[in-house]
């Protein structure tokens, strides 16, 4: 049987309302990829996957929780979806309302989106909108505007975003046979490990699968639940999660303290170095919030607090680095140019 999206696969495991109407870009199913050469290179007699959410349609995991959000909104007759973003809510926003025939609304906080992001919204057909503010402040605006008109909201808020996220946790689970020992995975706004526990724990329930504890992994400078309050003007390379008030912050404290895990904050330099690493050892590429999962987990052995021989660890990458190309090239030596004849060759590639 061919393949028809989560709703399709996963539907009758989601609180979702009878009037739904699925909307699917073939979202899901996206491959956990085994990363030995890192786990090696990490020193840890461990397995290690990443689940790469980069090859969902619009590039990231957003389209897990989208599916969902979008196909509610159909249904009960919304004519226009709205959201704030750092950019991939709005690409998979923008994405699946042009598939339901529906308006889309982003904003945006100015000049703090990846290029490769605000494209894909605007190509999509959003309205797109800057802010003169953070994202913070732009989710404040589309609560508001959504309480006072027949918008729908569709930011993690939403909580049909979380019901279509949490099938990344069923994915897990039916692809290993049961739940890995740990998982890490970046934090921003916090939907997406508010859905993934939610999700294992709904899975444990109706198969006994078991639970991991989770890493939750935010970058420092928008480390509002490591800090323990929020961050006013978070700052951070990995644009996708700096965000300094999450929305679902109760939630993925309460993930991290129920798995028996715990969330922490690494730095920029962490990010982008896994970044290259996982690109350079695996073959995948992400966008640098993806990699914060896998640097948290990094840092925690470096510091001698993680101790984890024969576990399996699953790692969530949740953009492709398409996303966001800049930051590779950015400051990168400029290659060299040639004459087109082999002995000019010969004498780069054999020096």
């Amino acid at each position: 049987m061919s393949y028809l999206g989560l709703l399709d696969k996963y539907g009758s495991l989601l609180d979702l309302p009878a009037h739904t109407r699925p909307v699917s870009l073939l979202e899901g199913n996206t491959p956990l990829i085994p990363a030995e050469n890192l786990a090696r290179h990490l020193g840890g007699d461990f397995e290690l996957y990443v689940k790469f959410e980069g090859l969902n349609p619009t590039g990231s995991f957003k389209d897990r929780g989208m599916t969902a959000a979008v196909s509610e909104a159909l249904g009960r007759g919304a004519k226009t979806v709205i959201c704030a973003s750092t950019g991939n809510t709005a690409a998979s926003a923008a994405a699946y309302a042009a598939r339901a025939g529906l308006k889309s609304i982003v904003l945006i906080p100015q000049g703090k989106v990846a290029a490769g992001k605000l494209a894909g919204a605007i190509a999509y057909g959003a309205q797109v909108i800057q802010i003169d503010g953070s994202f913070d402040d732009a989710l404040t605006m589309v609560v508001d505007i959504s309480n006072k008109y027949p918008i729908c909201l569709v930011n993690s808020i939403n909580p049909y975003r979380i019901e279509g996220q949490k099938t990344g946790a069923f994915e897990i689970c039916d692809t290993l046979g049961s739940a890995p020992d740990w998982l890490c995975l970046p934090v921003g706004n916090a939907g997406n490990i508010t859905a993934y526990w939610a999700g294992f724990k709904q899975y444990d329930d109706l198969k006994s699968c078991g639970k991991p504890q989770v890493l939750g992994v935010q970058a420092a400078g928008a480390a509002p639940l490591v800090l323990g309050h929020p961050v006013e003007k978070p700052e951070t390379v990995a644009t996708a999660i700096r965000i300094g008030k999450p929305a679902r912050g109760e939630q993925a404290l309460e993930a991290a303290e129920e798995s028996k895990g715990r969330i922490i904050a690494v730095s920029d330099d962490e990010i982008l170095a896994m970044q290259r690493l996982l690109a350079k050892l695996e073959g995948i590429w992400v966008e640098p919030a993806s990699a914060a999962g896998l640097a948290g987990l990094a840092h925690e052995i470096a510091a001698g607090k993680f101790h984890a021989p024969g576990r399996r660890i699953v790692a969530i990458c949740t953009g492709h680095g398409l996303k966001d190309p800049d930051i590779i090239t950015y400051g990168m030596e400029k290659p060299r140019i040639v004459a087109p004849k082999l002995e000019a060759l010969e004498e780069i590639i054999l020096a």
